[in-house]
């Protein structure tokens, strides 16, 4: 595993914290809480409004945030071969495209292999290549010399207020099956509707990244709830 992605690996599991829901008109205070609480990664949900419904963020947004965790950026995005070259100049650290998102994704990894990060170009980049629910695992066997984390959804992306699908953990569990019989050491995520209740059973699952966020920033104590999420992952950790 590259140096860059064995920092996760080392941490695993490790929270990324999504601020979609967050205070957007108070950023940086949003982020300095992040920082504070100990959260090592940010994560931007990208949406276009074509890949799926709803759109929120781009390029600029992602470069205007300063601070030392890094930029953990999912492209919910069509067609992403021409786009991704700006989401790396904005000082992404991952870049997490789908597989759905375009007929050649293997050539997406491939370009997103010989970037460099714009904050650190000794840092390297984390390819992610993520799966909608609907997906079969297996999508992904091609690819896995072109990755070094496996984003799998728990919910379909753009819709709000989606519940948490119990298919998830089982994914997780056969997903790390596969890798492991493949001989690789590729980082595994989740992401969507994780909250309070359930973030302890995705790591249980074998999640080495979590992602949540509408369940930090939603409440009214962003702090707690934080501090909550990151304290039953690394309860997980030491187990």
């Amino acid at each position: 595993m590259p140096t860059h992605a064995a920092f996760l690996r080392s941490d695993s599991p490790i929270l990324s914290v999504g601020i979609l829901t967050a205070n957007l008109a108070d950023l940086g205070s949003e982020v300095r809480l992040l920082e504070r609480s100990g959260v090592r990664l940010v994560h931007f949900d990208v949406m276009d409004g074509c890949f799926c419904p709803m759109m929120t963020l781009g390029p600029p947004v992602i470069k205007a945030v300063r601070t030392s965790m890094w930029k953990d950026v999912h492209l919910m995005i069509a067609d992403p071969l021409d786009k991704v070259r700006d989401y790396v100049a904005a000082g992404a650290d991952i870049v997490t495209v789908h597989v759905e998102s375009c007929l050649h994704i293997h050539r997406v990894l491939q370009m997103l292999g010989s970037m460099k990060n714009a904050n650190d170009p000794e840092r390297g980049l984390i390819r992610g290549i993520a799966l909608n629910p609907g997906t079969p695992l297996d999508t992904v066997e091609p690819l896995l010399d072109e990755v070094e984390l496996i984003l799998l959804l728990a919910v379909n992306p753009g819709w709000s207020g989606q519940p948490f699908l119990p298919s998830a953990p089982v994914r997780v569990r056969k997903l790390r099956q596969m890798i492991a019989a493949s001989g690789k050491d590729i980082l595994v995520g989740v992401d969507g509707s994780i909250t309070r209740a359930n973030v302890a059973e995705a790591a249980a699952a074998g999640a080495d990244l979590i992602v949540t966020g509408s369940a930090v920033f939603d409440g009214k104590s962003p702090q707690e709830n934080v501090s909550f999420m990151l304290e039953q992952v690394r309860r997980q950790a030491a187990t």
